[in-house]
């Protein structure tokens, strides 16, 4: 490769893996933390906090819901939800029977679930905090985060195969002066595989 050709890749490899490393940076410190709790969850331990609600849902929404035979809560159920008994995320489509109607609202870190009686209104919920740790963890593994924390995912893994390639294509441009290069590359492909082999049966 000419210099004035290598001088080019040079810059566009610099570029691109600066601008990967800034997008990654944070996100990579806190996928690198949760691997090691998630590696450790057993030896992690937390008290899950855990709190019932019960209220009774006024005369003229629960005949609102009455009307309604499938699909989200409406809107007003909804409000009332959040504002009377402090319950959120009751935007999911619950599970409706004849006298009752059932809404599970799993979340990151914790757990949640409503039930509506609706012989007589009352309402029934259960909230469950597992803790910073577990909620972390679940953001590690996407578990019960939406669709925008998943695309958020796919974006971090893309930035950070193109922060990988780069990182490899700075080292070939740079191997020639740098002799370490390849065998420390090499025992970083090989090493994972020794361990598969011998230690993951």
């Amino acid at each position: 490769m000419n210099k004035k050709r290598k001088a080019f890749w040079l810059k566009q490899l610099h570029q691109w893996h600066w601008v990967t490393s800034a997008i990654c940076l944070i996100s990579l410190v806190l996928f690198s933390l949760t691997g090691i709790t998630l590696n450790h969850a057993s030896q992690i331990s937390a008290d899950p906090v855990i709190r019932e609600h019960q209220g009774e849902l006024p005369a003229e929404l629960l005949s609102a819901l009455a009307e309604q035979k499938n699909g989200q809560l409406p809107a007003a159920v909804q409000q009332w939800l959040a504002h009377k008994m402090d319950l959120q995320h009751t935007s999911g489509e619950p599970e409706w029977a004849a006298d009752e109607i059932y809404l599970p609202m799993p979340r990151p870190g914790g757990d949640a679930w409503l039930a509506i009686d609706m012989t007589n209104g009352t309402v029934l919920a259960e909230t469950t905090d597992r803790g910073w740790i577990a909620f972390f963890n679940d953001l590690h593994k996407g578990r019960h985060t939406g669709a925008v924390w998943i695309w958020f995912i796919d974006i971090f893994a893309v930035a950070s195969l193109l922060f990988a390639f780069t990182g490899l294509g700075l080292m070939m441009l740079h191997a020639k002066r740098r002799p370490a290069t390849w065998p420390v590359t090499v025992a970083g492909l090989v090493l994972p595989w020794l361990l598969i082999v011998f230690f993951m049966h």
